[in-house]
């Protein structure tokens, strides 16, 4: 795949979830849905992620505001986590590569005495709560003592978290991190949580705030990322916002912390002036923090709102060969009461730039597909095999095998077959780099019945299309996958447009496909030549 992408930029929206996941039951989340939530405020407004596609995702388009347009200038998808959990370590780990199939500790009864008495032992302070809570309630229930005795307030979440929470004028920000650190050797083994978090804040009795040098003190990733892979190779790679704390600072080039969503933005927008080569990497995790935990459905719509300004200013100013990709880590519903932690959600994936082919690329499962996609974009060559969706969004690149067989995948799913219930998918590679995609439509009068590949062909054509390289087939009864090859009438149909017998038909599916050159499927075939 020709590499013609220098810079992505990868902005999450910390907890931007787009509707409940199909296992949402078992994590107790239900119903949820973030982007459903913030939709109905008042304060909504993002014409640019509106524009990009935000609402022509799968599943979207009920919740699209009045008067939205059905032309998107972004490639769009769904895509579905894999991991077993919902929180932020686990959700920027599998969009960086890692699936983890463990979830990390959680403590709903907070943690065990061989935790907090080796902890108080190493700090010399004594010890308050100990119980998931509210980051807000915890210093309205807890701030008083804690300033009164000096003990250090602990609290956990549904996350995989140890919060300590701390006033300035008791501890300060320094010495906070520390004992952070004295927690995070301690959590080791079974007791290994996603994070470590300083929580300092200030202010009176009644009156307690949160102040901006929270800091998050992670376990390390269980195995390489594509941040590692990247740096390897020579990429640059920029965190911007708590980026270097989820990933322990492991395979970032370059960090550098933000204050806010606003500052997070301003920092990003400044990396961008730059010449450099590879990612930025950036959260924002106001969304979550400030408001889905919160359940502040219109703070939650503002960010957006501010979020999408900025977009406004952005896109605009992207170069040539940059790509910005736009996702979130898991959800977290304002409007959800039965809890105030995060919900296992769908996420978005928006692409934009100059060189991205709009598409709407349905539902994906794994937010890996993040990292699968910018490491092909930006031609890492030691991490992911599979492409993510590069080579179908990319102009300039050509798509892969996988890519091709992924989308005929997804046309497949269209199928009319209510008599063989045999469904078949096709995408149809031109020679100008345009993608086609078709499915059977049966008929009762089984004359009339179309395979995809024709479907395919056909829409080409009408399309102005007449020559073509490659050809993805996908079929088999219901939802089952086989190789599937053309039948004698569609075999004949393409020779039509490939008199050499050059035209390349895939089949099987992304993991095992088989590729056969028409000239082997369909010999001695007969065409416009023969009648000259």
């Amino acid at each position: 795949m020709e590499n013609n992408i220098k810079r992505v930029f990868l902005i999450v929206l910390d907890s931007f979830g787009i509707g409940e996941a199909p296992d949402a039951d078992a994590f107790g989340d239900s119903g949820s849905d973030t982007l459903g939530a913030v939709v109905k405020s008042k304060n909504f407004n993002a014409p640019n992620l509106t524009k990009l596609g935000l609402f022509a995702i799968e599943g979207q388009k009920e919740k699209a505001p009045e008067g939205a347009s059905g032309n998107i200038t972004g490639a769009v998808a769904r895509l579905r986590e894999l991991s077993n959990g919902k929180d932020t370590t686990i959700g920027h780990w599998e969009m960086a590569g890692i699936v983890s199939e463990k979830p990390l500790p959680t403590y709903p009864n907070g943690f065990p005495a061989e935790v907090i008495d080796a902890f108080k032992e190493a700090t010399g302070r004594g010890v308050l709560c100990n119980l998931p809570y509210s980051g807000t309630q915890v210093l309205a229930d807890y701030g008083e003592e804690h300033l009164r005795t000096g003990d250090l307030i602990v609290y956990t979440s549904s996350d995989s978290v140890f919060q300590i929470a701390a006033h300035e004028s008791i501890v300060s920000p320094e010495q906070l991190y520390e004992y952070c650190r004295i927690a995070r050797k301690i959590l080791v083994g079974d007791h290994a949580v996603g994070r470590v978090i300083a929580r300092p804040f200030e202010g009176e009795v009644g009156n307690f705030t949160r102040t901006p040098r929270r800091h998050d003190f992670s376990l390390e990733p269980t195995e390489d990322t594509m941040l590692d892979s990247l740096k390897a190779e020579g990429f640059d790679v920029v965190g911007v916002g708590k980026i270097n704390d989820i990933f322990a600072g492991i395979g970032l080039t370059e960090y550098t912390y933000s204050e806010s969503n606003a500052d997070g933005l301003k920092k990003t927008s400044e990396i961008a002036k730059r010449d450099f080569h590879g990612l930025c990497f950036t959260n924002l995790v106001d969304f979550d923090s400030k408001f889905g935990h919160r359940r502040d459905i219109d703070g939650y719509a503002s960010a957006i709102s501010e979020f999408d300004a900025w977009l406004g200013e952005f896109l605009p100013e992207m170069r040539e060969d940059d790509v910005l990709i736009v996702t979130a880590d898991h959800g977290c519903d304002p409007s959800y009461t039965k809890t105030t932690d995060h919900t296992r959600e769908y996420v978005p994936m928006i692409i934009a730039g100059k060189r991205i082919t709009p598409v709407e690329l349905g539902t994906i499962d794994g937010f890996d597909t993040v990292a699968a996609t910018v490491c092909a974009m930006l031609g890492s060559e030691t991490f992911y095999e599979a492409p993510g969706v590069a080579g179908l969004v990319c102009e300039g690149k050509e798509p892969t095998v996988a890519e091709m067989l992924t989308l005929a995948e997804k046309a497949r799913e269209n199928a009319y077959v209510p008599y063989s219930h045999f469904k078949v998918g096709a995408a149809l590679l031109c020679k100008s780099g345009n993608i086609f995609i078709g499915c059977n439509v049966e008929n009762a009068a089984y004359g009339g019945t179309i395979c995809a590949e024709r479907n395919a062909f056909t829409t080409a054509i009408a399309a102005g299309e007449r020559e073509f390289s490659a050809i993805a087939i996908c079929g088999g009864i219901n939802e089952s996958i086989e190789e599937c090859l053309p039948c004698g009438t569609c075999r004949q149909f393409m020779a039509e447009f490939s008199p050499n017998g050059d035209l390349l038909v895939v089949t099987g599916n992304a993991r095992r496909p088989n590729i056969y050159p028409l000239s082997m499927l369909l010999p001695y075939s007969f065409t416009g030549s023969d009648i000259s």
